[in-house]
């Protein structure tokens, strides 16, 4: 699902639809783990942006905070 598909229409931002979306983004390699959770706007609609902001702040998660800790722990099958 691409972040169109997800932030259109009646779509929900749950916390877990972000987390996917920006654990595509950094597979795709088009931000890195290290980078704050607000440069994910860039690829967000900006009429869409607060609705994921909101979801954001009831989660208690910072906008500074990394991606790689909206991401949360990731699972490796060669472990």
């Amino acid at each position: 699902m691409s972040v169109d598909t997800m932030l259109t229409g009646a779509s929900v931002y749950s916390i877990d639809v972000i987390q996917d979306e920006a654990r595509q983004l950094v597979e795709k390699g088009v931000v890195t783990r290290q980078q704050p959770i607000y440069v994910l706007c860039q690829y967000i609609p900006a009429r869409e942006w607060v609705c994921v902001e909101c979801e954001l702040e009831r989660c208690n998660i910072l906008l500074r905070d990394r991606i790689g800790d909206l991401m949360g722990q990731e699972e490796w099958d060669n472990d």
